[in-house]
């Protein structure tokens, strides 16, 4: 039955704050969500512009299924959204927020191919430097900032060995 009513849900294609919503009635505990900052090889940022959000570009994430790793959850949601396949490989940061009962874990990885192709959530991607980034949302810009701090940091110590 529960399998039954999931593929139900899923075939409606709800608008994602429709979902939020859904999910936050049946769900009394939190909802795990994950974000990643994934670099090409030149450093740039990967961006996508969603269809149902505010603030249309923003970084790729989702939320985890039952039984998944966040890593897993990151490159599934990446994979399912755009096509494109990369590799999670560091944890950044980890907030909870009481307020939507949500908790959200920040990887960071790499693109490993880029074969996009548009969905229902994601229209177009790109990637993008710190001057050429477009509207974000505050935390997003603040999570971009730890994870260069951190790619920079080690950078640096491995330049030190």
């Amino acid at each position: 039955m529960k399998n039954l009513l999931a593929k139900i849900y899923k075939a409606l294609h709800l608008p994602k704050t429709l979902q939020l919503r859904i999910m936050r009635i049946f769900q009394d505990q939190f909802l795990v969500g994950v974000t990643g900052i994934i670099f090409n090889d030149k450093n740039e940022i990967l961006l996508f512009k969603h269809t149902y959000r505010a603030h249309s570009w923003s970084l790729p994430g989702g939320y985890l299924k039952a039984g998944e790793h966040p890593r897993e959850a990151l490159e599934r949601e990446i994979k399912e959204e755009s096509g494109l396949v990369v590799s999670v490989d560091d944890s950044l940061k980890t907030r909870t927020d009481r307020d939507s009962a949500r908790l959200d874990m920040c990887y960071t990885g790499v693109l490993i191919g880029d074969d996009f192709v548009p969905t229902h959530e994601v229209s177009e991607y790109g990637f993008f430097t710190q001057d050429t980034f477009p509207l974000l949302r505050q935390n997003q810009v603040f999570l971009i900032d730890e994870a260069l701090k951190q790619k920079l940091s080690t950078n640096l110590n491995l330049n030190s060995l």
